[in-house]
């Protein structure tokens, strides 16, 4: 009788088990070890509300490890290093993109974004979920690193609702907030490479964090869940 186990060799022989050959207690075993950590990767265009949501998703969820993307940009009011983003200056940035710490990389609106891959494997290696948050160009490297991983676009209710949000921020002179929205309206085209998409209506956020908690739960009750590979 096959051998049912949590690594990668043992998970594909858990497909070659014939259910009438095992007793209840073994099929539920089998089943319980199918359950793998997930990453999900949160997306969506600048001033849609990512932050926030994953303010909201890290109090439901203390246990998932949420990745904390590297910026060279400066450091917004009440944001906290480490927390919010990684601040590094451009030398530093460079030195770890050269060295290929991170799991993706982008410039955006002058500055550059990185998400570093060491956490990540850890965490996955630790069984816990992660989440990432990453604009819709992180995403794409993303896919092309780690296909099985669950990508989510978080949409605006509508464009006037986001670039309501945009100026809300006070923090960005008017070229460049012109240029996120006009940005946010050419990234939306790409909504429809991910599996879900959620709308962060306005001053409605528990329904878009909600909606984001199913989806996590349902992705652990697939049967079939591939070990995420970074």
């Amino acid at each position: 009788m096959a051998a049912v186990g949590n690594d990668e060799s043992d998970h594909t022989v858990t497909h070659l088990v014939d259910p009438n050959n095992l007793s209840g207690d073994r099929i539920l075993a089998d089943l319980r070890a199918r359950r793998r950590p997930r990453l999900f990767v949160i997306s969506g265009p600048s001033g849609v509300g990512k932050d926030e949501v994953i303010k909201h998703l890290r109090t439901i969820y203390p246990d998932v490890h949420l990745a904390v993307t590297a910026t060279t940009r400066p450091r917004r009011p009440g944001e906290i290093d480490g927390v919010h983003y990684i601040f590094l200056d451009p030398d530093t940035f460079a030195a770890r993109l050269a060295e290929g710490e991170f799991l993706e990389s982008a410039r955006v609106y002058g500055h550059m974004y990185g998400v570093p891959k060491g956490p990540i494997r850890d965490a996955l290696a630790r069984g816990q979920d992660v989440i990432v948050k990453v604009d819709v160009q992180g995403a794409a490297s993303i896919r092309k690193i780690a296909p099985k991983a669950t990508f989510i676009f978080l949409a605006p209710e509508s464009m006037s609702q986001l670039l309501r949000q945009l100026q809300a921020r006070k923090c960005d002179d008017p070229e460049v907030l012109m240029s996120r929205f006009l940005a946010a309206e050419r990234e939306l085209h790409h909504a429809y490479e991910f599996e879900y998409v959620v709308f962060n209506e306005f001053e409605r956020i528990e329904k878009a964090v909600n909606q984001i908690c199913a989806i996590i739960e349902a992705e652990h009750s697939r049967i079939e869940q591939p070990k995420i590979v970074i």
